[in-house]
């Protein structure tokens, strides 16, 4: 077997090992590290959703976080062979990439806006009643209010958490920070939170 060959096969088992293989985003992710740049396809329709939502934690209107999805998303595709299972799982990667697009766009504009999205986003249902949607908007308008409130460190800490939906090695794994302090920021953050919406702060 040829050697190149091998090695693809080899990537590819490992990544699968690592993630559930029946786990259609893990397997397409398995096909572009092995070489399928035609899966890519299926990687962006996986993860879109969770990208776009990091980065509109940091940024501070939705055509900007389109412009630093799409970036990051270019970037992916770029680097694709550069992806090792061996170092961690494929999401913290592609994570870390969409972290240093957001990162590099601030630098050049030598400022870092922010306007966050609400981290309870969920798919909404079909129709919702009149009341529902009010107490969905108030809530939404009052979150985003007392985020606003939090230092950079601890927004960027709760959007890798809550919308990038990683666990605190990775999140300390990308950002420099222990383990143990990425659990107090998430947790300080939170009891931050909770104070201000209690205490109407976030009106």
């Amino acid at each position: 077997m040829d050697t190149s060959l091998t090695q693809e096969v080899t990537v590819q088992k490992d990544f699968v090992a690592e993630n559930n293989p029946e786990d259609p985003v893990a397997q397409i992710v398995a096909r572009c590290v092995a070489g399928d740049r035609g899966a890519f396809v299926g990687v962006f329709d996986g993860y879109f959703k969770r990208v776009f939502a990091y980065i509109r934690y940091r940024c501070d209107d939705d055509a900007l976080a389109d412009d630093l999805t799409a970036q990051t998303f270019e970037r992916v595709l770029a680097r694709l062979g550069d992806y090792d299972p061996a170092r961690g799982p494929f999401a913290a990667w592609m994570f870390g990439i969409a972290r240093n697009a957001v990162n590099d766009h601030f630098r050049a504009k030598r400022r870092f806006p922010w306007l966050p999205l609400d981290w309870f986003q969920q798919d909404a249902a079909p129709d919702p009643d009149p009341e529902t949607t009010l107490i969905g908007q108030e809530m939404e308008a009052e979150l985003v209010a007392s985020l606003v409130k939090l230092d950079r460190r601890t927004r960027d800490v709760l959007g890798l958490k809550f919308a990038g939906d990683l666990t605190n090695r990775e999140i300390a794994a990308l950002t420099g920070l222990k383990e143990s302090n990425v659990g107090v920021i998430v947790f300080r953050g939170i009891q931050k939170l909770r104070k201000m919406m209690e205490d109407g702060d976030g009106r």
